[in-house]
């Protein structure tokens, strides 16, 4: 086993890092607010590939997080790891981008959920057990005062919605990890691996991320 490229571009974070056998030896990233991503991706492809003191050609895969999240985000990864994978001749690898979100947190028990912003009240979430098993599937959804009060437990969220879920999210089992707010490639390396073990790889021609949703412009 080589080295996998992880590319993280769903939200405002720009991503990328190298890992080997799933552990990430490298991360580059930035987030601002007017989504640079188009400038800085093969930027940060290149320096962090000789930073590693690699060579692209060493790469046994590239792994690209699906989302959902931005459109453009989403558009502008997904496009370099494919034109990666046809010049090396490679494998594509899909991320799911809630869950390398999830695995940013660190918990013994109850539930996280990781919460991508989709404008006004809606959100992009799912929700994981402690051991970070999805329980339930994405989806859009609008926040109110009664959304996940069934769960009974530790509830952990994670992402860049927790501002505005705090304002209606009061529950005494809600705990708001603030300092973890976007996804990012350092988390995908151990998935990718995992995917790249059971040669889990998606159709470089076909593959379209997983927007959930009808095109928005990025904010």
């Amino acid at each position: 086993m080589g080295y996998i490229l992880n590319i993280e571009t769903a939200t405002k974070n720009c991503s990328v890092a190298v890992a080997k056998d799933g552990i990430t030896i490298l991360c580059k990233e930035i987030a601002e607010q007017g989504y640079s991503h188009a400038e800085r991706l093969h930027v940060f492809i290149n320096e962090i590939v000789n930073e590693a003191k690699i060579s692209l050609s060493d790469l046994d895969a590239i792994a690209v997080s699906q989302g959902p999240g931005s459109y453009t985000g989403l558009r502008i990864g997904v496009s370099a790891a494919k034109g990666l994978c046809y010049a090396l001749e490679i494998p594509l690898i899909a991320i799911d981008t809630l869950q390398s979100l999830a695995n940013k947190v660190v918990a013994n028990d109850g539930f996280v959920i990781p919460m991508i912003d989709a404008r006004r009240m809606e959100v992009y979430s799912a929700i994981f057990n402690a051991n970070k098993e999805k329980i339930r599937e994405v989806q859009a959804e609008v926040l109110t005062e009664e959304s996940f009060d069934t769960i009974t437990g530790k509830v952990y969220f994670v992402g860049d919605s927790n501002e505005k879920a705090k304002a209606i999210l009061s529950k005494s089992n809600f705990i708001f990890l603030d300092d973890l707010v976007f996804p990012s490639a350092n988390e995908m390396g151990l998935l990718s691996f995992q995917k790249f073990e059971n040669k889990d790889f998606v159709d470089v021609a076909y593959f379209e991320p997983y927007y959930l949703k009808d095109f928005m412009f990025a904010k």
